[in-house]
């Protein structure tokens, strides 16, 4: 089922001016901006209620209450533990899960690639490509193995990447080096970190650089301060969210950045090697001493 804020963006093109105004005010503190009654959000946005009741209307709603109840569920689903999908999961045949599981974690990549513009893809790898920028990246207390897989392969294919530390502790050293042209890349998925939401807030205020966010339908609240927002399939019928997509889509970046430069990637990779072949053969010959 499609989210409030997909049909927002679905039905755009259908809404008049003071609807797509309406739809504006949602979609800049989603899902909390309609979160308020039907006067509040008219005074905030400068319409008239009737105008909020026709425009929840046009987007298939019955009503403004019907509309609060669907971004309702959607924030308690963005916060659904393995415990509450536990209670859901369809988890098919005990004798082939394996095959089973393989065919839908194809379904989302499949789904991914329809969800997902190429021109986002082609606009994410742009800033990534730029030798220019320097990258800071930082996932979840689980995602940021994805941050760390997708750290590590650039480091190979070109300078200036980092992989920030989880304790927040010593985040402000890398603060003070993130100029406006870099690119801050975070990985946050359900149920959200704060502590991520509050770096990507700083560095919105403080530093001005590309952020781009890499989340779920429900949508990080990081999504409010990213110049970029990639929504990715989550969803597999058991009780743990599938980052399969999120792997897929990295590793299409990383294959794509190592080909925008190949001269300069083949270069790094070949002095990379060296480097490591020297280091290997004055580990042996310590060894060899001893």
């Amino acid at each position: 089922m499609a989210t409030v804020r997909e049909t927002i963006r679905r039905e755009s093109a259908n809404l008049t001016v003071s609807e797509r105004k309406i739809g504006d005010a949602v979609l800049a503190d989603y899902p909390f901006g309609a979160l308020q009654t039907i006067q509040e959000l008219a005074d905030r946005t400068g319409v008239s209620a009737p105008s909020i009741t026709r425009f929840v209307g046009k987007i298939g709603f019955a009503g403004y209450q019907e509309f609060q109840r669907q971004l309702i569920a959607e924030l308690r689903q963005s916060r659904s533990s393995p415990l509450q999908l536990k209670a859901t999961e369809k988890l098919g045949s005990a004798d082939a899960f394996l095959a089973d599981y393989s065919r839908r974690a194809v379904g989302r990549i499949n789904e991914m690639s329809k969800s997902v513009p190429q021109e986002q893809f082609d606009r994410v790898l742009t800033l990534l490509a730029d030798p220019a920028r320097a990258l800071f990246l930082l996932g979840g207390r689980i995602s940021d193995n994805i941050a760390g897989f997708m750290s590590a392969h650039l480091k190979q294919i070109r300078p200036k990447v980092h992989h920030l530390p989880a304790n927040p502790e010593f985040w402000p050293d890398f603060l003070l080096s993130i100029r406006k042209q870099d690119v801050v890349m975070l990985f946050d998925f359900r149920r959200y970190q704060r502590d991520l939401a509050t770096l990507a807030e700083l560095v919105a205020k403080q530093c001005r650089p590309s952020i781009v966010l890499i989340t779920d339908k429900w949508m990080s609240p990081i999504a409010r301060h990213s110049d970029h927002v990639v929504a990715l399939p989550i969803e597999n019928e058991t009780a743990w969210d599938s980052f399969i997509c999120a792997l897929a889509f990295v590793e299409a970046l990383i294959v794509k950045v190592s080909e925008s430069n190949w001269p300069a990637t083949k270069q790094r990779l070949e002095a990379l090697d060296r480097l490591r072949l020297l280091s290997w053969g004055q580990h042996l010959e310590e060894k060899d001493d001893r």
